[in-house]
């Protein structure tokens, strides 16, 4: 697993001042080119769309709901321990981010009132999943899901395994990562380059702002858009 708490924390909650778009451009400017993974492919819902975004570090685990856990009652209940004290160690902020590995995933839900309250109260301060989420009224006010769907049982869900590699939606994670997300989806950050992220994000913006000026001033035209590209090419 990687470091708790890397990361300065003011650079976190600068990130979480962003949307993960502006993220993931940021991460190409960081990184120099276009990128083709590292972020979720796959259209999600969101719990509260008008939250701020959620930055953190993962806590992994996976899931399956089709059919019972294989385990004894004893042996389920010391996992569930386990992950719990899995996903709310170190300093954080943690973000626990669930792999269904059912074929068809989200048959059932492991997040709903009671998890969303029990994560909360240990410090979590929200969830990224290729599962599904319920009780959308009584989920603890302000815990971010993100997931695949919403379904209205829980069926046979069960915790399969912690801390290991995962991926949710094309994006992979190991526990540890950096995770931005929000109503987009989500994207790692890798380790190496967050402390780059504020100044990424602020070049980023300039650039945009050479185009977003011309293209929404008064007679606009092809010819000042090509303008307007050379001016943001110019800006380092």
């Amino acid at each position: 697993m990687a470091a708790t708490n890397p990361i300065d924390p003011l650079i976190l909650r600068h990130l979480a001042e962003f949307d993960t778009p502006t993220i993931c451009n940021a991460l190409e400017i960081v990184i120099g080119s276009r990128r083709g993974s590292g972020f979720t492919m796959t259209q999600m819902v969101c719990a509260y769309p008008d939250l701020k975004p959620l930055v953190g570090y993962a806590r992994t685990a996976t899931i399956r709901a089709c059919q019972p856990s294989s385990l004894s009652p004893q042996q389920a209940k010391a996992l569930r321990i386990q992950y719990y004290s899995h996903v709310s160690a170190g300093d954080g902020p943690n973000i626990a981010i669930i792999q269904d590995l059912d074929p068809e995933p989200g048959f059932g839900a492991f997040w709903g009132e009671v998890n969303t309250a029990v994560h909360k109260g240990l410090g979590v301060i929200g969830c990224v999943t290729n599962g599904s989420i319920r009780d959308l009224d009584a989920i603890a006010p302000d815990f971010q899901l993100i997931a695949g769907k919403i379904g209205p049982s829980h069926a046979f869900v069960h915790l399969e395994s912690i801390g290991v590699d995962v991926n949710i939606f094309g994006m992979p994670v190991r526990d540890g990562d950096l995770v931005h997300a929000d109503r987009h989806g989500a994207v790692v950050i890798p380790l190496e380059v967050a402390d780059q992220m504020p100044a990424a994000i602020e070049l980023g913006a300039r650039k945009e702002a050479v185009v977003l000026d011309a293209a929404r001033a008064p007679g606009f035209t092809v010819e000042k858009l090509q303008a307007a590209w050379g001016g943001a090419e110019d800006i380092h």
